[in-house]
Formats: structure tokens, sequence, C-alpha cells
């Protein structure tokens, strides 16, 4: 028997993980829809050096919630979710453009094969093991559809990301024994959209689409905030 919370649905609380060369505020959006629909939200914050660390915080984070959690992550998110959403307080997963690895596979071994003719991300070469995308065709690439300041701003205010995050493989995928639901990016050109359904499908989920970019969840945050509460009541 499903024990429900105090505003009617199963999962009152949701976690959100950024991805690589951002941080939580991108979320600011969904955050907003999220609370006023009754949901208990918490940010993480990940330094994305490593996927040990980022699992890590994410765990204390999830930790820090009263009942169980819809864990949601965005891009680089996606790996780190598909550790840590082995957590027993984790109740589902939600990827947003997101990569999903199987055990032994790494956000690496995942780009390493691009389909051909697939857009190339704007990586500039590491810098002390850290990288950052070319700022001036960042907006292009990440966030086509976002606002031209806040893409701007974006570019600017890169977190960097480590070569070691990247290349850190995952070793037990959760969406192997949680219930998992997945946003397709129609116009994504950090993530191919058809790498996105291939790595859904193998994951199970259920699957939405939205016509958007890399930045859907600042973009379109209406579309994810809606999976995520299709998620939490199901």
């Amino acid at each position: 028997m499903t024990t429900k919370t105090n505003n009617g649905r199963p999962v009152n609380n949701v976690v959100l993980v950024h991805g690589g060369f951002v941080d939580g505020s991108g979320w600011e959006g969904v955050y907003t829809l999220l609370k006023k629909q009754g949901y208990s939200v918490a940010i993480v914050q990940n330094p994305t050096a490593s996927l040990g660390d980022d699992v890590a915080v994410t765990k204390r984070v999830i930790a820090a919630q009263n009942g169980p959690v819809i864990l949601v992550g965005h891009s680089y998110g996606g790996a780190v979710i598909t550790e840590a959403g082995n957590d027993r307080n984790v109740a589902g997963l939600v990827y947003i453009t997101a990569f999903a690895p199987d055990r032994n596979e790494s956000v690496q071994t995942l780009i390493q094969n691009p389909p051909p003719g697939a857009p190339v991300p704007p990586i500039l070469p590491p810098e002390d093991g850290f990288l950052f995308l070319d700022r001036s065709k960042f907006a292009a690439s990440f966030a086509a559809d976002v606002n031209p300041e806040m893409a701007a701003f974006m570019a600017d205010s890169q977190v960097p990301w480590g070569v070691e995050a990247l290349a850190d493989a995952v070793t037990e995928p959760a969406w192997k024994s949680k219930p998992t639901w997945y946003l397709v990016a129609t116009d994504d050109r950090m993530i191919p959209p058809d790498a996105q359904r291939a790595m859904a499908n193998r994951a199970g989920a259920t699957i939405a689409e939205t016509k958007g970019s890399h930045a859907v969840y600042v973009s379109q945050p209406r579309a994810v905030a809606d999976l995520i509460d299709r998620a939490a009541n199901a």
C-alpha cells in the first residue's frame, strides 16, 4: 500500500541535480513552479569534479528530506542520479535531456562515438584537469532557446567540469530498479535527441518530448515541472 503525503500524492519531495558547466541556479523556474504546486524542493550544488564526490553530495541532500524523493538530473546530472538513485529514499528518477549510463559506462564512453552528422559540442581542451565550453559558441550549442542575456550570463559564469567526472563509471544503475521518466529535448545540440531516446528506451523510461535546447530546464520549465509532477503522482 502506498503511503500518501499531506498533499495527497505518493511523493512530495523533489531533489534537482544540475549538469556540467552550470550550477543549480538554472533550476529556478522549475523550482518556482513545483513550489507553487506544494512540493518540497531541494537543489543540489555539485562541484562536478568527480562522480563519486557528486554522488556523495547528492546523497546528503536526499538524506535531509522528510520522506521519499523524486530525483531529477539534467545532462551530466543524469550520471549522478543513476548512481545516487540507489539510495533507499529515492522513489523514482527523472532524466532531463540527460545521460543515463549503464553499469561500467561513463559520460566519456557515451560521447566517444557520436553519430555521423551530429553537432560537436564546443568543448575546449582541458585546463588543469577541467573543461569549459567556448563562450562564443555556448548559446548556440547549449542554450539556443534561452533569453540571449541569460545565455550570455550562463556562458560567462561557467562552472569548471572535471575530466575525472566524465571518466568515472557508474557501478550500479538505479534505473534498473527504480521507476524512470525521461524528457527528450528535440533541438538539443549537446546530446543528440536520438541518443537521448536510445538511453531512455534502454532504461525502460516513460518518455516525453518537447521542443527545446539542451538548457530546456531553463527555457521550458513548465514541460520539466509537468514531467516531475507525473512521476511524483505515479
